[in-house]
C-alpha cells in the first residue's frame, strides 16, 4: 500500500482533523508505556510498533516500527533554529541522501517518522574514540550528498539571511545573531543574572558578530548543523554505513560551518581533527569543489562561533542540573562544567578573565538556592547561613532576618540588577516588608587591581553617616560572611549590603553622567566635597593629620610602588613606550612640590561610574568608597577632572565655588597647585592603563575600557609632561597598546 500524503492535526478533536482526541492520546501513551526510550534534549524519542488504529491511518503494516518523537514541554531554548518544522526539512531531502527518516505524521504534540535501523554511532564508537577511516570516509561524504539537495525546495529562508548565497561573512554574522538572539535573549530574564556575575557581557555574540574578518565565498548549501554521535546511526547495511537522523536544527548556508560545528561536536581524539578535514576536503572535492576555497583561513572562524556560543547552553544546562539534585557531588559537576565553557568560550568571546572555581561555586551555590520558591522556602533555603562582622551592629532598619532573606533573593537577581564592577559583584534586591531595595556587594575574587585600598568602606560610610554631613552616600545595613551550612568547599564568602542609591524603579538602569556634570550638579558635587570635610577622619586615620606629613610626597611614593610592583611585560612595555622605570620616575616626581592644606577625608575615585544622578538638591549621589582615603581635598576635585570629561567653563565654576565655600586652610595656594596634581593623574594612567592592556584586567568595566581606548593621547600627555619623547620602534606590544 502506498504512503499517504504526510497529515498534519493543529489541533486534537478539531472538526477537521485526521486523530480524535481519544485516539491522540491513546497513542502517545501507549508510545510512552511501550516504546523504547532515547533522550534528547528537545525531544523525547520512542521505538514501537504501530498500533492498527495508527497503521491504517498512516497505510503502513501493522507492527511496522516508527520513530515517535515527543517534544520536550518546557525545554531550553538553547539551539539555533533556521525552521520550525523538521518535516519541511525531511521532505526536501528525501530521496537525496540516503535512508533519512520520513515524517509521517505531525500532531499537536509529537511526530512519527519511519525508522532508522541501526545502533546510534556513540554506542559504537564513544566520544574520545578514533573513527574508523571507512567509516569516516562515508561520513564526509554525507556531507558532500547535502550540497545536492535544491535551495528551492527548502521552507523560506528568514528575513535575516544574506541575500547573496555565496558570502561567508554575512552567513557567519547572521548565526551569531542568531544565537544571541534565540539563545542569549530568550534566556535572559531567566539566566542573565547569573551571566553577568560570571563575566558574561550583555553584547558578546553581537560583538563577536562585528568582528568577524572577510572570508572567501563559497556557496551555500543544506547543512545538518547538529552532526554528532548520537545522531549518527550506524547501519546494518555496508552499502549505507552511516544515516543522519535528527535535522530539526538543519539550516541552509556555508558548508565549512557544517564541518566546524561537526569538529567540535564530534570529540575526535588528539591527532583526528586534521585528518577529518582531509577527509571532508577529498569528499567535497569531488561533488562541490568551490566550497573548498578559503578552507584553510575560514574554518577557525565558524570553530571560534561554535565555541562561542556553546558557552550559553552549557552554562544553562549546568545550572538547571541544580534544580534536581542539589548536593556536594552535584555542585562540583556543574561548577566544572561551566569552568569548562568558560574557559573555552574566552577567546572567541573575548572574555578578560574567567573566575576560579571558587567563585563559580558560590554563584551557583546562590543562583541554585533562590530557586527554591524565590529563595523562601525549601530544602536549599535552608542551608543558607550567614554570619555577621560584629564592627557592623544589626541596623534597626535592616534586621538579621531581613539580611537573610537579600542573601536568598541575591541569586535570584535578574540582569538589570546585576553590576560587575572592577571590583565587586552588586546584586539589588527588595526584601519583601523593608521599605526600600538594598544592594548586596561582593569583591571579585582574586581581582587584579593595582591601586590600593586604604580605609574600610564600610567604616567610611559609617563615618560619614554619623557625622552628618549632607553627603548623599549609601548606608550600611550589614556586613558579614555567608556560607552553606553543609555545602563546606569553596563557600565562604564575605558581603555587604548597602542601601540601593539607584532609581526609585530599581528596572532601571542607573543614570551617570559619562559626558561630564550639568552646571547644577558640578554645584552639587562641589558642595558635598566641602561637606566631606566635616567628617571626623581621625576615626579613620589618625596619623594623616601628623606635623610633617606631606600627602604630595607620600601619593609620589604611592605611585612609586606601584610601578616597580608591575609585573616584567608591563614594565618592559612601558620602557619601550619611553615611560622611566621606578628609580627614574621618583627622580623626576621629586622635582615638584605641593603646598600644604588641611587633610580632609576624600572618595578617591570620582569617575562617572561612580557617580549616580539623582531628582533633588544634592544631584547626585556617590557610590563605590573602597578607594576612600585621608589628604588633600584639592586632589579629590583634580582627580574628579582627570576621570571625567570636564569642559573649562565647568571646571572654572567647580574650582571658584569650591574656593568660595572652603576655609582657607583647605584651599591656599591651590591655583598654583592644582596643575601638580593633574600632571601626576595623568602619569598614573599612563602606567596603570598601560597595564590593563597587557594584562586583561578590568577592561570590561566602562570606565577601565574608555581609559584604555584612548591611551594613545595619554600616553602623549605624559610623556610630553615627563620631558620624554615616545620612541618610535616597529613592535607588536607598541600596536597592541595603542590600538
Amino acid at each position: 500500500m502506498g504512503v499517504p500524503s504526510v497529515p498534519r492535526v493543529v489541533s486534537g478533536g478539531d472538526a477537521g482533523g485526521l486523530l480524535p482526541d481519544d485516539e491522540y492520546e491513546a497513542f502517545l501513551g501507549h508510545a510512552a508505556t511501550w516504546g523504547r526510550a532515547s533522550n534528547g534534549f528537545h525531544n523525547q524519542n520512542y521505538v514501537i510498533p504501530l498500533t492498527k488504529p495508527m497503521a491504517r491511518r498512516l497505510g503502513r503494516e501493522p507492527g511496522t516500527a516508527v520513530t515517535v518523537r515527543v517534544r520536550r514541554a518546557g525545554a531550553l531554548p538553547v539551539v539555533i533554529r533556521t525552521w520550525e518544522n523538521e518535516a519541511e526539512i525531511l521532505r526536501a531531502i528525501q530521496g537525496v541522501l540516503p535512508n533519512v527518516p520520513e515524517c509521517l505524521f505531525e500532531g499537536k504534540r509529537f511526530t512519527i517518522h519511519s525508522y532508522v535501523d541501526g545502533v546510534p554511532f556513540s554506542d559504537v564508537c564513544g566520544n574520545g574514540k578514533p573513527v574508523d577511516r571507512v567509516l569516516m570516509k562515508a561520513l564526509m561524504e554525507l556531507f558532500a550528498q547535502m550540497t545536492q539537495v535544491r535551495g528551492a525546495a527548502l521552507p523560506k529562508l528568514p528575513s535575516i539571511w544574506p541575500r547573496n548565497h555565496t558570502d561567508s561573512r554575512g552567513f557567519l554574522q547572521t548565526l551569531a545573531r542568531m544565537a544571541d538572539l534565540q539563545i542569549r535573549q530568550a534566556n535572559w530574564s531567566s539566566f542573565g543574572g547569573l551571566f553577568v556575575a560570571l563575566g558574561l557581557p550583555e553584547d558578546a555574540l553581537l560583538r563577536f558578530a562585528d568582528r568577524v574578518p572577510w572570508m572567501t565565498r563559497r556557496p551555500y548549501s543544506l547543512l545538518h548543523a547538529d552532526l554528532h554521535r548520537d545522531n549518527l546511526i550506524k547501519s546494518y547495511d555496508d552499502s549505507s554505513p552511516l544515516i543522519c537522523v535528527d535535522w530539526e536544527l538543519a539550516t541552509f548556508g556555508d558548508p565549512l560551518h557544517d564541518l566546524a560545528t561537526h569538529l567540535v561536536r564530534m570529540r575526535y581524539p588528539d591527532g583526528q581533527w586534521d585528518e577529518a578535514v582531509e577527509a571532508w576536503v577529498d569528499a567535497m572535492r569531488q561533488v562541490r569543489p568551490a566550497a573548498l576555497h578559503g578552507v584553510a583561513k575560514d574554518l577557525r572562524h565558524y570553530v571560534a562561533f561554535e565555541r562561542a556560543q556553546s558557552v550559553y547552553p552549557d552554562v544553562m544546562r549546568a545550572a538547571k542540573s541544580l534544580e534536581g539534585s542539589f548536593d556536594q557531588k552535584s555542585l562540583d559537576e556543574a561548577t566544572a562544567a561551566v569552568h569548562r565553557a568558560l574557559k573555552t568560550g574566552a577567546e572567541p568571546l573575548w572574555l578578560r578573565t574567567v573566575p576560579g572555581l571558587g567563585e563559580i561555586e558560590r554563584i551557583l551555590f546562590r543562583w541554585a538556592s533562590s530557586r527554591a520558591d524565590g529563595g523562601r522556602r525549601g530544602p536549599v533555603a535552608e542551608v543558607i547561613d550567614w554570619k555577621p562582622d560584629r564592627r557592623v551592629p544589626e541596623h534597626p532598619d535592616f534586621h538579621c532576618s531581613a539580611v537573610t532573606d537579600a542573601l536568598l533573593l541575591e541569586g535570584a537577581a535578574p540582569a538589570r540588577r546585576v553590576f560587575k564592577g572592577t571590583a565587586h559583584l552588586n546584586s539589588v534586591v527588595w526584601v519583601p516588608g523593608t521599605a526600600f531595595p538594598v544592594v548586596v556587594r561582593r569583591k571579585v575574587p582574586h581581582i587584579l587591581r593595582r591601586e590600593g585600598s586604604y580605609l574600610s568602606e564600610h567604616a567610611v560610610l559609617s563615618a560619614i553617616e554619623h557625622s552628618k554631613a549632607e553627603v548623599a552616600a549609601p548606608r550600611v545595613l550589614a556586613l558579614g560572611e555567608s556560607h552553606s551550612r553543609y555545602l563546606f568547599a569553596y563557600s565562604r564568602d564575605r558581603f555587604a549590603i548597602h542601601t540601593y542609591e539607584g532609581p526609585a524603579d530599581i528596572d532601571r538602569t542607573p543614570d551617570h553622567p559619562v559626558k561630564g556634570l550639568r552646571p547644577h550638579e558640578a554645584d552639587a558635587l562641589v558642595d558635598q566635597l566641602v561637606e566631606l570635610t566635616r567628617v571626623d577622619y581621625t576615626r579613620l586615620d589618625p596619623a594623616a593629620g601628623e606635623p610633617g606629613f606631606r600627602f604630595y610626597v607620600w601619593l609620589s611614593d604611592q605611585l612609586v610602588a606601584l610601578v616597580a610592583k608591575l609585573p616584567k611585560e608591563s614594565q618592559q612595555l612601558a620602557r619601550l613606550l619611553g615611560l622611566p622605570d621606578a628609580p627614574r620616575l621618583r627622580e623626576i616626581l621629586a622635582r615638584h612640590h605641593v603646598g600644604h592644606r588641611d587633610p580632609a577625608l576624600l572618595h578617591g575615585d570620582l569617575n562617572p561610574w561612580n557617580l549616580v544622578r539623582r531628582d533633588d538638591r544634592l544631584a547626585l549621589t556617590i557610590i563605590d568608597w573602597e578607594m576612600a582615603l585621608v589628604g588633600d581635598p584639592l586632589y579629590d576635585l583634580v582627580r574628579h577632572m582627570h576621570l571625567t570629561p570636564t569642559r573649562p567653563e565647568i571646571r572654572d565654576r567647580m574650582f571658584r565655588r569650591w574656593e568660595r565655600l572652603l576655609p582657607d586652610r583647605f584651599t591656599r595656594d591651590w591655583d598654583r597647585d592644582w596643575r601638580v596634581y593633574r600632571w601626576i593623574e595623568i602619569v598614573r594612567s599612563a602606567y596603570v592603563d598601560l597595564d590593563r592592556l597587557v594584562t586583561g584586567a578590568g577592561l570590561d568595566a566602562p570606565n577601565v575600557r574608555r581609559a584604555v581606548d584612548s591611551y594613545a593621547m595619554t600616553l602623549a600627555a605624559a610623556t610630553a609632561s615627563l620631558g620624554l619623547t615616545v620612541p618610535h620602534r616597529a613592535d607588536p606590544y607598541l600596536t597592541r597598546a595603542l590600538a
